[in-house]
């Protein structure tokens, strides 16, 4: 009993260290993560993160006698998502980096009877080595096949078993004559802490760019309202400058009355192709100024070139 109580005694400090070293934290699912797969998990993001696992009853008492005695409470948001087969990693690096690290720890698993498919597995057409004695096998499956130089040959690709469906007797043992390992098993991200605050890892995904289209939109649909409703604003005033302006030219356009701004287009209301006949003089002009300077260049050019071929050297 005295062991019993001095293990989580022990457990209860290691937690407890964490929750004061660290900010940021992960409660990631450990669903079919097997030991060896713990220990590299762990060996790879020793530097940066700790890997915590324990009973969630446990976890829970730790982390309430530690807001009690420290009167910080931003841990306890966590107690409502410690359910499951869960475990805390603690870290204070860019949780981005940190995910994409927990990611990278997966390892293929053969299909097991009665397991539950993570994800659709799907047979591929092709040889499989196996010999013709096995094609009764492939019909009770309905998988289509064909003799080729000896050996079974899947004619097209067969969707054998779906996400969500247990995995039965004859699609284990075909997974397993194939060769096949359809799961891919790791650490699982769940939830994201930071601060206080749990949320989604899907939040992770959000960029800059994201965020700044969401803000040019909120703008937008602000600057509409505002503007049908005739509420001025910062997000509106712009919009409704070149609004007045727009009306201002148009009374002046209809009437005699003129400024600066408005000249040039009641010129160009009155004769069009003037405008139009200087526009090609204007193109004429842009191209003769690059040629001028082409040939500028090239004398450039040859004149260099002919005071290399006086005999000179850096190194006379």
């Amino acid at each position: 009993m005295s062991n019993k109580m001095a293990k989580k005694e022990n457990y209860d400090k290691r937690l407890c260290s964490f929750l004061d070293k660290y900010d940021r934290a992960f409660i990631v699912a450990a669903d079919n993560v097997g030991s060896k797969q713990f220990q590299d998990i762990r060996r790879g993001l020793r530097e940066h993160s700790v890997v915590l696992m324990g009973k969630n009853t446990l976890m829970k008492r730790c982390i309430r006698l530690y807001a009690e005695r420290t009167k910080e409470e931003k841990w306890n948001v966590l107690l409502d998502y410690l359910v499951g087969n869960v475990g805390i990693i603690f870290t204070n690096g860019e949780l981005n980096n940190i995910r994409d690290e927990i990611m990278k720890f997966k390892v293929g698993a053969p299909a097991r009877v009665g397991l539950v498919a993570p994800n659709d597995v799907e047979v591929p057409a092709g040889g499989t080595g196996l010999d013709p004695s096995s094609t009764n096998f492939f019909q009770v499956l309905n998988i289509p096949t064909k003799i080729n130089k000896g050996t079974v040959e899947i004619t097209s690709n067969v969707a054998l078993i779906k996400a969500g469906e247990k995995v039965g007797a004859s699609e284990a043992t075909l997974l397993a004559k194939l060769g096949i390992k359809p799961f891919s098993y790791g650490l699982i991200v769940k939830y994201v802490y930071e601060s206080g605050a749990v949320f989604d890892p899907m939040v992770l995904d959000i960029t800059d760019e994201d965020l700044e289209k969401t803000v040019q939109l909120g703008i937008k649909r602000i600057a509409a309202a505002c503007l049908a409703l005739n509420y001025p604003t910062l997000a509106s005033i712009p919009h409704s400058i070149v609004n007045g302006y727009k009306n201002v030219l148009a009374v002046s356009v209809e009437t005699e009355y003129t400024f600066p701004l408005a000249e040039k287009v009641k010129a160009y209301l009155a004769d069009p192709s003037a405008f139009a006949s200087s526009a090609p003089e204007a193109a004429a002009g842009g191209d003769s100024a690059p040629a001028e300077e082409k040939k500028e260049e090239a004398k450039a050019e040859e004149e260099e070139e002919s005071d290399e071929d006086m005999g000179f050297s850096l190194f006379d």
